[in-house]
């Protein structure tokens, strides 16, 4: 599905308005009849109470519609105007008029101290205060409501996204407010489905309102969630080499699990050949744990890490191989990060960079622009930060503009880490991940990661499709793994172990994933 920033959702308003002869009234409707069937289905109206805040713009037009399907099928309804009603316009006013002539009663908030009488007796609270264009620290006494409706304890459903929330960048502005369900019109918005906004949407609904498919589905808009894609079926006639060949340079004497879990979760999410090049010192160790990989002895230095010395042999042997990973926990040592500078402008390959070789090739990042054949980068936030010369605070703020400019300055693709990862592409492309949880917030769950986005390239999906299904498949095995054992206390090693499951879990229940943006957002 689409994702739209709050200026290209704008602009759809206003093509459905003046190329599709929508009326602005009709969206309008369209989008407080929305909110009212999702309060219809999942708390009930008849007989209950409900406060309806609304600020002065659009947002609060579409409150005053809830408020008038909730009265007209049976709902107890009190509005709160948090200003002046004459400064109401367009629609919104229309849409205030229309409902002052009904039996629901319409405070103008003049003193805070009119609010607690009512949600002490009300069973849910609408919010229809600001909408998706805040871009001003809320303060004043939209603050001490904002507070009142967090301190209430009962449902609160916001329109199009939770008051507070920045639409473009989902920061809190300030103080948000935190709802229990949301719906969204046309499209999610950026802040949606970007943390921390995504946490205070609680269950996601999006309807796209009168919108043509031709107008939401547009390819002028570049951000989508990540669907998953059919997985192929293994053929019946086949072997080993035919689910690809995957060179890992990995590993140090410090660090012996980035190595392990990044060459077998290659081989447990389907790949066919991992070969392992790593400090010939932990070799033994490493083959008593994962005998199925081949591992590929290194020279080394006399604190455990790859060797400059390895360099020619590296290079020889990666022409031998479809795809090279560099960089996990192969150390900070200065000849190891050498090494990797002067490996990666010379492979011939796709190469994933990942760890600590992205700390190598952040301090000559022209490196990644030489190369010929596609760089997928692998960074959280603090790796970002040294990619990019940039604080992570203003990652934060800016984490979709920054991920393309990026991408296209690099030419590379890039996985930033965290809670709903973003992919991006050179070509301005980038997707939002819905799978994954917080109990994957664990040392070598990103070695599982680079292993597994490998392996979907074995599998036979191109390099940009393989970053998009290795994060997917990814997460998913570390859902699967919370709904047996819960997320406190999963490790690397649970999420490699259900990556065979996500794997077949994906083929045979594809529709469902991709139904409801793998139950995150759900559609009215």
């Amino acid at each position: 599905m689409k994702v739209s920033t709050v200026e290209q959702m704008r602009n759809l308003d206003r093509r459905a308005i003046k190329e599709f002869k929508i009326p602005d009234t009709v969206l309008m409707e369209d989008a407080g009849e929305a909110v009212y069937f999702v309060i219809h289905n999942e708390f009930g109206i008849r007989g209950k109470r409900f406060i309806v805040f609304c600020g002065i713009g659009n947002n609060g037009g579409d409150g005053f519609v809830v408020a008038r399907k909730l009265h007209s099928n049976g709902g107890l309804v009190t509005v709160f105007l948090l200003e002046d009603s004459k400064k109401l316009t367009g629609c919104a006013r229309d849409n205030f008029e229309t409902i002052s002539t009904f039996p629901i009663q319409i405070q103008r908030l003049t003193s805070l101290e009119q609010i607690p009488p009512y949600i002490s007796t009300c069973d849910a609270i609408v919010d229809a205060i600001f909408g998706t264009g805040l871009t001003r620290g809320v303060g004043g006494k939209y603050r001490e409501v904002i507070g009142l409706i967090n301190e209430s304890q009962k449902a609160v459903f916001s329109v199009d996204i939770p008051s507070g929330v920045n639409g473009d960048t989902g920061q809190i502005m300030g103080c948000a407010v935190k709802a229990d369900y949301t719906v969204t019109f046309g499209l999610p918005k950026l802040g949606n489905l970007l943390y921390p906004g995504f946490g205070l949407c609680g269950k996601l609904y999006v309807t796209h309102i009168s919108f043509p498919p031709s107008l939401y589905d547009n390819d002028s808009i570049k951000v989508e969630t990540n669907d998953p894609l059919p997985i192929p079926e293994r053929g019946e006639d086949t072997h080993k080499g035919g689910y690809g060949k995957v060179l890992f340079i990995a590993g140090s004497s410090n660090y012996l699990g980035a190595p392990y879990f990044s060459a077998l979760s290659f081989l447990k999410a389907g790949g066919g050949l991992a070969y392992l090049a790593s400090p010939q010192s932990i070799t033994n160790f490493l083959a008593s744990k994962g005998s199925e990989i081949v591992f590929v002895p290194q020279e080394e230095t006399d604190k455990g890490s790859l060797s400059i010395n390895a360099r020619n042999h590296l290079l020889r042997f990666s022409d031998e191989v479809d795809m090279v990973v560099i960089g996990p926990g192969l150390s900070l040592h200065e000849e190891t990060q050498e090494l990797v500078r002067e490996l990666a402008p010379e492979i011939k390959k796709p190469l994933i960079i990942d760890g600590d070789g992205i700390t190598a090739v952040s301090k000559d990042i022209d490196i990644i622009k030489k190369r010929k054949q596609r760089t997928i980068l692998t960074p959280h936030l603090g790796e970002m930060s040294r990619i990019t010369k940039t604080d992570i605070g203003d990652i934060q703020k800016n984490r979709v503009p920054l991920l393309f400019k990026t991408c296209k300055e690099l030419n590379a693709i890039i996985i930033l880490k965290g809670a709903h990862t973003l992919i991006g592409y050179p070509g301005e492309r980038s997707f939002i991940n819905m799978s994954g949880n917080p109990g994957m917030a664990s040392a070598g769950s990103g070695d599982v990661l680079v292993g597994t986005i490998a392996a979907m390239f074995g599998l036979g999906f191109s390099v940009e499709e393989s970053t998009r299904m290795g994060v997917f498949i990814h997460g998913l095995a570390g859902d699967l793994a919370m709904r047996d054992i819960g997320a406190d206390g999963i490790i690397a090693g649970d999420i490699m172990k259900y990556l065979p499951e996500a794997v077949r879990y994906c083929r045979e229940r594809f529709e469902d994933l991709i139904k409801n943006s793998y139950e995150s957002i759900y559609f009215v």
